[in-house]
């Protein structure tokens, strides 16, 4: 099983200038059996720019596409209505007891925002089978309202680990925008609630974005002996990041002995790019 894992696409104004035509077809290059998008696919959170995002993520030939929301798609009162009609569309999990929620701005007062669900965050799970294998992913949306910080609302990890008990699957990965462990300017502000989450569903692989840079960490429990990776990606096609890695990561035979994780950098020059591919680990 393959999996390609594309961050931080940023369409607007700090989308890249390089051929996006030729990092399609790189992408398409690449015998994935699912793709994952880890957030920010706009700037601004427009519909302009997530009609962008649409066609470039409607370019990828796999078939098992998913993208999650990050903290720039979620900037005006609509993003996560826009979000659903153009980027990825599916059930989403609610609070099991919502007047305990503590998170900023997660129900919207309706008579203000005109919106038709008033429900901001955007959390899924879902299986996929893939080479006779059920693979269970997990969604959380860790992104406030107008915020750049991550927060993640713990009324939802007990719905989402509630829900996860009545499902058979063979291995599982969480998808997070904001980086459990890596930090900078915009940090995930209650990472321990989440780890504690990943270790209570036994959950061994973490996919994020968001600080636009390569990070690939293993941590352990010694005491309930427990492990799990954290893959982030850099940027995939970003510029006006004085540290932005524009990348994409090609996990070949994942979650096997055989696994190998290939970092792809991408260099614009002029109207053409040129990749550098890296076995790391």
């Amino acid at each position: 099983m393959n999996i390609l894992h594309i961050s931080d696409l940023h369409f607007g104004p700090r989308h890249w200038e390089g051929n996006d035509r030729a990092l399609l077809d790189k992408i398409n290059s690449y015998s994935a059996d699912m793709v994952i998008n880890t957030g920010d696919s706009t700037t601004d959170g427009l519909e302009s720019e997530f009609k962008e995002a649409e066609r470039f993520l409607k370019g990828i030939t796999c078939e098992n596409v998913i993208s999650i929301i990050g903290n720039h798609d979620k900037r005006s009162l609509r993003s996560h209505e826009l979000f659903r009609k153009h980027i990825y569309d599916t059930e989403i999990i609610s609070p099991l007891i919502p007047e305990r929620t503590t998170k900023g701005n997660l129900y919207l007062d309706r008579k203000i925002a005109k919106v038709k669900e008033n429900f901001t965050d955007y959390n899924f799970i879902k299986t996929v089978c893939l080479n006779g294998e059920t693979v269970l992913i997990i969604n959380i949306d860790s992104n406030e309202l107008y915020q750049d910080d991550g927060f993640v609302e713990e009324q939802i990890l007990m719905a989402i680990s509630k829900e996860i008990k009545g499902i058979r699957y063979d291995k599982s990965m969480l998808l997070i925008h904001h980086s459990i462990f890596s930090t900078d300017e915009d940090p995930l502000k209650n990472s321990l609630q989440v780890i504690d989450f990943i270790q209570e569903n036994k959950i061994e692989h973490v996919l994020c974005g968001h600080t636009h840079e390569l990070d690939l960490r293993k941590s352990t429990n010694l005491y309930i002996r427990h492990t799990f990776t954290q893959y982030m990606c850099g940027a995939t096609s970003c510029c006006n990041h004085s540290r932005a890695d524009n990348m994409f990561l090609f996990y070949e035979n994942w979650s096997t002995d055989r696994m190998q994780t290939h970092v792809v950098s991408i260099f614009p020059e002029g109207d053409k790019l040129r990749f550098k591919k890296e076995t790391v680990c």
